[in-house]
């Protein structure tokens, strides 16, 4: 870690990750982020996200983004859990620990001797936090999810994503692992303060479906209560056509957040000096145009059509219509508010090679500078740690 960082919450916490891809990872890293010192368990061949464009096909690679977001920070320590040997040196490393963190599936776990049960009759104040596919309990709580599977296909976030029938897009790679180590990370800080009442530590757990349905939570507790929920559209059969996408004359998309719609309809005509659509009977009131949806889309279509992007965002803003833009990556990544909220930081790596900016973790803490430490290569730290 850099000497000139300030002093994180979680500093003085050690954790322990027996982790590997990104979801548990991912949870390590923001406690690493957030000043625990995180010590990463490998096993010889490395956690394979480090190899993650290999299996892509690409070689000769500098660095590995994905494996640098989430395991920056953290010392790496080569083990074989499933040798004598290994699982003693691991031992060690957990009666020195806080925070246990892992996602191996529960059989391998038992099988090593890691059972959540095991590993707290032997520490009794460690906090054991595990996150899962599919959960502890249930009939397939070992089979393979990864986040397209259970956070995204099983939870129903995929089919709710499209009209019925339509097949979903794929997923962006780590989306529902980066919600579920966000969620296990929120639970670690509850134990942890637990702990300081009870003194005992205990197991907290997550799964990517849990926290998939959670996201889905709206949705799924209307079908709960009334048996039926509001059918996805496109956007040509959207009922709200002031909570829409659409396009200006360059092909920049934007989207408008007229939730209030009675309250915001006036604004975006005269954004548009198009007051006379509001005398139109189709569009007199919400429920109007909710009727006549596809008709209004296609008439907005056609207005917005006639402004550039900056010109027609500027009228939005003067007419106080609410709007955000349909941002590329490239444009997140020059976007002055993106990076006025604090959505970036650099990493300068202890080799002296040219540092990098990578993404923030999403929560900041009054009193802390957050500098991110290094990305260990595998194996870079020796096993033996004196507590500090």
């Amino acid at each position: 870690m850099s000497d000139s960082r300030s002093v994180g919450p979680l500093a003085g916490v050690r954790v322990v990750e027996l982790g590997m891809w990104v979801a548990a990872p991912a949870a390590a890293g923001l406690c690493a982020d957030w000043g625990a010192d995180v010590i990463k368990v490998e096993p010889p061949d490395g956690d394979p996200q480090r190899s993650v464009f290999a299996a892509l096909g690409v070689r000769d690679q500098v660095g590995v983004p994905p494996f640098e977001m989430d395991n920056r920070g953290k010392r790496s320590v080569i083990l074989d859990v499933r040798s004598d040997e290994g699982r003693q040196a691991f031992e060690e490393l957990l009666a020195q620990a806080d925070v246990f963190v892992t996602n191996l599936r529960p059989a391998a776990l038992a099988r090593s001797g890691l059972s959540p049960s095991e590993v707290m009759a032997r520490h009794g104040r460690l906090i054991y936090a595990s996150i899962t596919a599919y959960g502890t309990e249930g009939p397939d709580v070992d089979r393979p999810g990864y986040d397209i599977g259970a956070f995204y296909a099983r939870s129903g976030v995929a089919a709710t994503l499209v009209p019925d029938g339509e097949y979903p897009p794929a997923l962006r790679s780590g989306f529902g692992d980066h919600f579920t180590g966000l969620s296990l990370a929120a639970g670690i800080a509850a134990k942890l303060y637990e702990r300081e009442r009870t003194g005992r530590g205990g197991h907290v757990t997550t799964s990517l479906l849990r926290t998939g349905m959670y996201a889905l939570s709206w949705d799924i507790g209307i079908e709960l209560r009334f048996g039926r929920r509001e059918q996805t559209r496109d956007r040509y059969t959207s009922g709200a056509p002031l909570v829409n996408c659409y396009r200006a004359a360059d092909g920049r998309g934007f989207w408008l957040l007229c939730v209030q719609a009675d309250r915001h309809w006036p604004k975006v005509l005269a954004a548009i000096d198009r007051q006379e659509l509001g005398d139109e009977e189709r569009f007199s009131s919400a429920a109007e145009r909710r009727r006549h949806s596809a008709e209004l889309i296609s008439v907005l279509d056609a207005a917005f059509a006639r402004f550039g992007f900056d010109e027609l965002t500027s009228r939005f803003d003067d007419a106080d219509v609410w709007w955000a833009p349909i941002n590329t990556i490239a444009d997140v990544i020059a976007d002055p508010q993106a990076r006025g909220a604090g959505g970036f930081v650099t990493i300068d790596p202890d080799d002296g090679t040219t540092p990098f900016e990578v993404v923030n973790s999403p929560v900041d803490f009054e009193g802390y500078r957050f500098e991110p430490g290094p990305v260990p290569s595998l194996g870079e730290h020796d096993p033996t740690f004196p507590r500090p």
